[in-house]
């Protein structure tokens, strides 16, 4: 067996044709753009693999991906006044991340939260547990959903149920998750990545120059449109940043209580 490849904070690891990609920045794993472009790069040398036919996502520790880490930053997207011009580098690194080619099976093993629940929905599959969990809490920072979460969202659960998650900051479990959609096998929280190895096992032991095509197929123009929507995201993002409603809501979410919000 090959030995492990450090990205980064993710390391690369092999059960034959799958390859398993791990973040480690336990127990919370939360993401930055440092983390993102670790990610791409080490996806960008899968799909240059032929011995990589399937890959699966997961963490080491206890949630996927906690978002953003409020005891460091004060915003969920690292914006700044001189990246409205540039662009939001995290965004165009998640943009890249979507257009990798191999198929991708996420393990989610806990939380998945705001732009950690974005990247929860980039693999084509995920493998969740009961403990798992889901929030799109941008509402209660005083923000707007970022990470291409307006666009892969709903196409998982249906618009309604999104608009639920995003204007609540309503969380579910990873059974409600599976019930909806967004998670395709329900196993215990011991089981999420043997699960999710057997699954894109499943995957890789079929003609992978068909399965590649089968799958640029179904994702034909996603990396285009969370493109265009992480633009649209990032300049409501970076408006909302300049408010006293973000300001209250970072400090609430980091106290642990209700915002005193005040439409300013």
């Amino acid at each position: 067996m090959p030995e492990p490849i450090r990205y980064g904070d993710a390391e690369i690891t092999r059960d034959g044709h799958v390859a398993i990609a791990e973040i480690r920045r336990p127990p919370n794993n939360f993401f930055d753009v440092d983390l993102i472009n670790a990610l791409v790069q080490a996806f960008r040398d899968l799909d240059d693999d032929p011995e990589c036919r399937a890959i699966v996502l997961c963490s080491e520790g206890k949630h996927f991906c906690a978002g953003n880490d409020f005891s460091r930053a004060r915003n969920d997207s690292g914006t700044t006044a001189r990246k409205v011009a540039d662009g939001n580098p995290l965004y165009s690194a998640a943009v890249d991340l979507f257009g990798c080619k191999k198929p991708v099976v996420g393990a989610i093993q806990g939380a998945a939260v705001g732009g950690g629940f974005g990247l929860a929905l980039m693999p084509d599959f995920r493998v969740v547990c009961p403990e798992a969990r889901f929030t799109a809490n941008f509402v209660k920072l005083g923000f707007h959903p970022g990470f291409g979460l307006t666009h892969t969202l709903p196409r998982l659960i249906g618009q309604q149920k999104a608009n639920t998650m995003f204007l609540t900051g309503k969380r579910i479990d990873g059974e409600t998750a599976h019930e909806w959609g967004l998670g395709d096998v329900l196993t215990d929280r011991q089981s999420v990545r043997s699960e999710a190895i057997t699954l894109a096992s499943e995957i890789a032991e079929n003609a992978p120059l068909a399965v590649l095509s089968v799958r640029a197929t179904m994702r034909a123009g996603l990396a285009q449109s969370v493109k265009d929507q992480t633009d649209h995201e990032f300049l409501e993002q970076h408006r909302l940043q300049q408010t006293e409603d973000h300001r209250e809501g970072v400090q609430a979410v980091a106290e642990r209580r209700a915002g005193n919000f005040t439409g300013r």
